[in-house]
């Protein structure tokens, strides 16, 4: 086997030149991309502060006792020392696995659990019908899409205080139940009503964007493929599970998720609601607020175990849910 060397350097010829370190791809890196950085520098610093360092700091309380009475404060002209402990994974231990875990985890975590799922299908299929319907040849479409898209252009504190005046024992809904002489439900009282209405209100709030993000998603369809499909007989319903749903499967994958993460960690539709005046009917992320802002004294440490715990429970969730789509996608595809 003959080698080539080249005379000048003293290297085999196709050797290849060893990795430069760290430190100079860096610096290399930064020379051909500056540019690039200086340009999203700003918004890193943003994210930074506004995110990273919140959500860093709230993971080191969630291994401590910190509470309204052991913190830093400062009253009158006095200012008093942080006194609370490390405590390791103690808040995590009592959260999941302690004597009240039911009363303050599990069940806020099973209600939430029926509440994304309920919301996100309702959500999902009042959009998709509402998409369909618009996406016909009708005579003052545009009206009827502006008309529908209103609940999601009104500030969402406007739309909940409204529902929450109709939904009073003296609000229209009940006049409205009284004059045609059907019971009046305690819509803002009883569990059963309060997660009832909760879920009606956050459907109203959210259907207007799945209609519109399905819209788009039913417009992008090539209307040859129903040609094709009504020409081979296919029926109204063949062509909506052969065309339709295929057709949509991008849009129909993101916007669910989308709608998952919203709906799960959906606080202002339950705040403005019931505040807090409704303990069964709080979902995690209100649940975690009523701890941390809402009672005397105010625990600090297990709001802010909650926030992780609810951080992790959707990336595990994220993570799985895109597997799923990419597993299902490769079928598809063979």
């Amino acid at each position: 086997m003959t080698v080539a060397i080249d005379r000048a350097t003293g290297k085999r010829r196709g050797d290849h030149a060893p990795r430069p370190g760290l430190g100079r791809r860096l610096k290399q890196a930064f020379q051909r991309h500056w540019y690039a950085y200086a340009m999203i520098a700003p918004v890193a610093v943003v994210l930074g502060v506004l995110v990273l360092y919140p959500l860093a700091y709230g993971f080191y309380l969630t291994f401590t006792d910190a509470t309204s009475l052991n913190t830093a404060r400062t009253i009158g002209a006095n200012e008093i020392e942080a006194t609370y402990k490390f405590i390791g994974l103690d808040n995590y231990a009592d959260i999941l696995w302690g004597e009240t875990a039911y009363d303050r985890f599990w069940s806020h975590f099973i209600w939430t659990i029926v509440w994304t799922a309920a919301c996100v299908a309702l959500h999902y299929s009042i959009g998709l019908g509402l998409a369909l319907l618009l996406n016909q040849k009708l005579r003052g479409r545009t009206l009827y899409r502006l008309i529908l898209i209103l609940p999601w252009a009104v500030p969402t504190f406007v739309t909940v205080f409204g529902w929450r005046f109709m939904l009073a024992d003296t609000g229209i809904i009940n006049g409205a139940l009284e004059t045609l002489h059907l019971p009046t439900p305690a819509w803002l009282e009883d569990t059963f009503w309060q997660r009832f209405a909760a879920i009606m209100v956050n459907t109203w709030c959210g259907v207007p964007f799945m209609m519109v993000s399905l819209l788009g998603g039913l417009q992008s369809i090539d209307s040859s493929l129903y040609e094709a499909a009504e020409m081979d007989g296919a029926n109204a319903w063949q062509r909506f599970r052969y065309v339709t749903l295929p057709g949509l499967r991008s849009v129909s994958s993101t916007v669910v998720l989308l709608g998952i993460i919203w709906t799960f960690n959906q606080f202002a539709v339950i705040f403005l609601l019931f505040g807090n005046t409704a303990p069964d009917a709080q979902i995690l992320v209100t649940w975690a607020y009523y701890l941390g802002f809402g009672q005397q004294p105010r625990d600090f440490a297990q709001s802010a175990a909650y926030g992780i715990l609810l951080l992790a429970i959707l990336i595990v969730f994220t993570s799985f849910y895109r597997r799923w789509l990419n597993r299902n996608e490769q079928q598809l595809a063979i």
